[in-house]
């Protein structure tokens, strides 16, 4: 008879366990977590940003956060066939495209810090401290001629980053692809994120277009050094949107929402603003909030919640 009753009370537990798993609970009471997908830009996600705001709203909403890391090409890609919930990038003319094609929405302001030109300490170019266009100009005249030293590894990815670099390009009116893409071995497209990409020019010393952030992420690292550091078109901000749940099904649009109210919340603007101070000695982003009239975005972009 003991015997009996042991197996009926390991049934009833057992019983208990697989309920527990088919109403959506861990077994004690707590309801199971909403999972959030998110694509993201390389940087934000190299420079351990996003690992640091992630648990601040995973307890809050009792969420779990999928992020998967890309080139903001690769992004807006998944954002397009409505693989993700929420985008976070940082190139505003194929931002503006995607919206207008119907894909994103809400967009909000999150952030900005600069790119910079890295290179050489002994700077084999004599660029350092040039505007950025003169230096690129530089670059591709002493390349182009076969000078020693001299090398540009782009990141060649359709990555924000890799977009900021042809718009230098361009800015002296240079093609990209007739002037640049095919103007000999010293230009190298690696096709890969920032952190390869900065490891790849240290290697070779050649000269690359970074974020400041990432750079001074992996810094400890690297010989490399700021070569040029200032200018208007070095502006780098980022922002974040959904992805609209009238043209992708499957959108958790209450969660994502929640995020981007997070992002822009004195909270999670006022922890981007001391991010990376302690370790680096100075912040790797900047908080959107009170910088809209610099960055030039309506304010609405960073201080509106989404409702």
């Amino acid at each position: 008879m003991k015997r009996i009753w042991a197996f009926i009370i390991m049934g009833m537990l057992i019983l208990t366990v697989l309920s527990a798993g088919c109403t959506g609970t861990d077994g004690f009471g707590s309801t199971s977590k909403s999972e959030l997908r998110i694509a993201t830009t390389t940087s934000l996600y190299d420079t351990g940003l996003l690992d640091h705001l992630q648990p601040i709203f995973e307890e809050r909403y009792n969420a779990k956060l999928l992020v998967v890391s890309a080139g903001t090409g690769k992004t807006l890609e998944y954002g397009q066939r409505g693989d993700v919930d929420v985008m976070m990038v940082h190139d505003r003319a194929r931002e503006d495209t995607f919206i207008s094609e119907g894909h994103g929405v809400e967009r909000r302001v999150i952030a900005y810090n600069y790119f910079v030109l890295l290179g050489p300490q002994s700077d084999p170019a004599g660029i350092r401290g040039t505007a950025p266009e003169e230096a690129f100009s530089t670059l591709l005249e002493k390349g182009t001629a076969g000078e020693s030293g001299i090398a540009f590894i782009s990141r060649g990815d359709e990555s924000g980053t890799h977009a900021k670099e042809k718009a230098i390009w361009s800015a002296p009116g240079y093609d990209y692809a007739i002037d640049i893409q095919k103007s000999g071995v010293w230009y190298v497209e690696a096709g890969r994120g920032m952190g390869e990409t900065l490891v790849m020019a240290n290697e070779k010393e050649a000269y690359t277009l970074s974020d400041i952030g990432t750079f001074l992420a992996y810094k400890g690292n690297l010989e490399i050094v700021p070569i040029v550091d200032e200018g208007d078109i070095l502006l780098n901000v980022y922002s974040t949107m959904l992805i609209n749940p009238q043209t992708h099904t499957g959108i958790d649009t209450d969660l994502g929402k929640a995020w981007i109210n997070f992002l822009i919340s004195d909270e999670a603007q006022e922890e981007i603003a001391i991010f990376g101070v302690s370790e680096y000695g100075e912040p790797l982003f900047f908080p959107a909030q009170g910088n809209w009239e610099m960055m030039g975005v309506p304010q609405s972009e960073v201080t509106e919640p989404v409702l």
